[in-house]
């Protein structure tokens, strides 16, 4: 799926094999290959697993000292800065003809139902700190996902439970987090999606092991979990994991305020902004 200002698909995930293949043959360490291009150890690591694009020389030191010949210059020409990391290639994939999405977010405004300077103040938040080409880029990408709401010639069924602390952390400011809000609800009001907050004074609650997205085919012939952690990501697929989180997440909808309750408490935090 293209978004935004993509190159190749995957090319920074062929890239990052190339690099890795060219680095274990010549029996180089990812550490060693950090100190001599000025990067760091997890930083090459990333480059290797396509979450980051090399930048100013380092493919050209990288292709030297491992005696690539030219081959890492070769495919690096296919890469640019496309806002989408290599590993979300393939969720971005399923939620394009999903014909249902369900989200729950705990920490901070989903990426669906943010405003543009918003998102880049969430990007700008990134550590390590991304480039300003790759926040653009970032932006312009997240943005375009967006039209998933509209999506032609049927748009899918969209929901969403956000804990209250993600609409009140005031990422970016008051007036950012204050234009954010009022987008939610106008967003909020399109048939096809729901809206709900899980208040913050909930004794129970079914949610504690964290944010997911859920992603269902057309007549519920397949269903995916998707989620997102500190240092991995995953889908699942497979019975029961995928019937349990589908059934966390039905508990987690009887357990936040209502859609029209919920816009009355997003339209009570954005007036106190």
């Amino acid at each position: 799926m293209n978004i935004g200002n993509t190159g190749s698909p995957g090319a920074a995930k062929a890239f990052g094999r190339l690099l890795r293949f060219h680095r274990e043959r010549a029996k180089v360490s990812q550490e060693a290959l950090g100190k001599h291009t000025g990067y760091s150890k997890s930083q090459v690591a990333m480059i290797e697993r396509g979450e980051r694009r090399p930048r100013g020389n380092f493919v050209e030191l990288a292709d030297e000292l491992l005696g690539a010949q030219g081959a890492l210059l070769e495919v690096a020409e296919e890469l640019t800065a496309s806002g989408v990391a290599a590993w979300l290639e393939d969720y971005l994939a399923e939620e394009s003809k999903a014909a249902t999405v369900h989200k729950y977010e705990t920490h901070v405004i989903p990426g669906l139902l943010q405003t543009e300077d918003y998102a880049r103040a969430v990007f700008r938040c990134a550590s390590p700190p991304l480039d300003e080409e790759e926040i653009e880029a970032s932006i312009a990408a997240r943005l375009a996902r967006q039209t998933l709401f509209e999506r032609k010639p049927k748009p899918p069924l969209i929901s969403f439970v956000l804990e209250k602390a993600a609409l009140t952390r005031p990422i970016g400011g008051p007036g950012v987090l204050k234009a954010n809000l009022l987008h939610i609800l106008n967003v909020g009001q399109l048939r096809n999606v729901e809206i709900q907050v899980m208040p913050e004074d909930r004794q129970t609650h079914a949610g504690l092991d964290g944010p997911f997205i859920l992603l269902e085919t057309a007549e519920r012939r397949s269903q995916l979990v998707y989620v997102e952690g500190q240092c991995g990501r995953y889908f699942l697929s497979e019975q029961p994991d995928v019937g349990n989180v589908f059934g966390r997440y039905g508990i987690l909808r009887a357990q936040a305020l209502n859609p029209e309750d919920s816009a009355k408490l997003i339209e009570q935090v954005a007036h106190e902004l």
